[in-house]
């Protein structure tokens, strides 16, 4: 990944617990979002979330969900990261994955 100004950020898993806890975190931090993408199920999709003064829609996750994203970060679920981080991994993403899915998996790096 390159250096840039900003980042485009997808959270999956946007409306749960953890992912309110991330967006607090990148807001806190100042960290350089360009586009944020909420990423969440469809039961979730169509809700507007605040961050930095904005309201944004949150989607409903799926294969395309990551066209232009540069950072994934994975808090949806163990099940959904392995149905959905190789297309992440596949549209060019880094994926931080805060779930079960690839803990003891030798060949993902912690």
């Amino acid at each position: 990944m390159q250096v840039t100004d900003t980042y485009n950020v997808a959270i999956m898993g946007a409306t749960g617990a953890v992912g309110q806890v991330l967006l607090e975190i990148l807001a806190e931090r100042d960290f350089p979002v360009g586009e944020l993408r909420l990423l969440a199920s469809a039961r979730s999709a169509g809700r507007t979330i605040s961050f930095n003064g904005s309201s944004i829609q949150v989607q409903e996750l799926g294969e395309d969900s990551f066209v232009g994203v540069d950072i994934v970060l994975a808090s949806a679920g163990g099940s959904l990261s392995k149905q959905f981080n190789s297309h992440a991994v596949a549209a060019g993403a880094v994926v931080v994955d805060n779930t079960s899915a690839y803990r003891m998996d030798p060949d993902v790096p912690l």
